[in-house]
């Protein structure tokens, strides 16, 4: 596979939860494409559905009320949408695998770690019993655990939160996937353990050669380690573009608002730069207009109206906004952006 050919492809997915009779939709039309050996970075806020369209992806969500209705999601153009658990069994942790946020939660607490690594190696490789564990130490050693003979004896409890974290990406890698999806693989960390995990990542990648999927809502962590950005806000995608662009030609306003929050070294601050307001819930998700148009300092009277369309403003640039769509006529007065 070529460094430009399509890897995934997720294409207009609608992900709802079913509450008290009612469908809410927490992805909304949501379409974007990650390339082979391409590191793809989702930034948003806490409540912007990132996490929910990874465990779509993953085939993870809560069986009584989750579910995906309508749209493809397209790993080497196989649709998995309509894959069963045994299909989906076949490609989870083999070609695709993922980073959850909270390793104590992702790792079994009662089972030994090197019990669940080798349960990785069992299901979805050919080596023989024996050369199991020798290849579960080897993983360990890999993501920086000297004393992997030791820690294959020990219980999630017994490490620390940056241990069980790279016993998680241990894990995640075990099988070479094609695809590693990262669901804020550092949220629970200290800042110098964070660093140590990012490079980590980063540094498996380039040697595997597997794409990255990156859920965030750190932009420090975006700067860092991403190739394109896809910005959600309220279950949509509201920009996307390569990482230059989108630090340095932000057209959202959205995203322009959360840039502008990030504090600056250069400059003096009594106070720090928010976006007022908060994501909307998805029982009070807006049924017509922008989603973010209560909190946008450049709405007008019409973002309440008018649906916008995610639009490319220039080649590889793509924008969710009114003041971007050309096919909408100018208002008296208005500057087009």
């Amino acid at each position: 596979m070529s460094n430009n050919e399509k890897l995934l492809e997720i294409k207009n997915l609608h992900t709802g939860f079913d509450i008290e009779g009612k469908t809410y939709h927490a992805v909304k039309d949501v379409s974007f494409d990650v390339k082979s050996k391409e590191v793809v970075c989702v930034v948003g806020e806490s409540g912007c559905g990132k996490s929910v369209m990874s465990l779509s992806i993953m085939d993870l969500l809560p069986k009584h009320n989750g579910k995906i209705d309508k749209g493809q999601i397209l790993f080497q153009g196989k649709d998995l949408v309509p894959l069963n658990t045994k299909e989906m069994n076949s490609i989870r942790g083999k070609d695709i695998s993922m980073i959850f946020q909270e390793p104590m939660t992702a790792l079994n607490p009662v089972l030994t770690i090197g019990f669940q690594m080798d349960e990785v190696l069992i299901n979805h490789t050919k080596l023989k019993i024996e050369d199991i564990r020798k290849k579960s130490i080897s993983l360990l050693k890999q993501v920086g655990i000297s004393r992997g003979e030791q820690i294959v004896h020990e219980y999630p409890h017994q490490l620390s939160g940056g241990m069980r974290q790279r016993v998680v990406i241990a894990m995640a890698i075990a099988c070479q996937p094609k695809l590693l999806i990262a669901d804020e693989p550092t949220t629970a960390l200290d800042v110098t353990v964070q660093a140590q995990i990012l490079e980590l990542i980063q540094n498996i990648q380039e040697e595997v050669g597997m794409a990255v999927l990156m859920i965030t809502h750190d932009l420090g962590v975006v700067a860092e380690m991403a190739d394109r950005v896809v910005v959600m806000y309220a279950g949509q995608v509201v920009e996307e573009s390569d990482v230059d662009r989108i630090f340095y030609n932000p057209q959202h306003p959205y995203t322009k608002a959360l840039l502008n929050s990030i504090p600056r070294l250069e400059e003096e601050q009594e106070e720090l730069n928010t976006i007022k307001g908060i994501v909307p819930s998805l029982k009070n998700m807006p049924l017509e207009g922008c989603r973010f148009v209560d909190r946008c300092p450049e709405a007008m009277p019409e973002c309440k109206k008018i649906t916008p369309r995610l639009g490319e403003t220039e080649e590889g640039h793509s924008v969710r906004c009114i003041l971007y769509d050309a096919s909408r006529p100018k208002s008296e007065g208005e500057v087009r952006l």
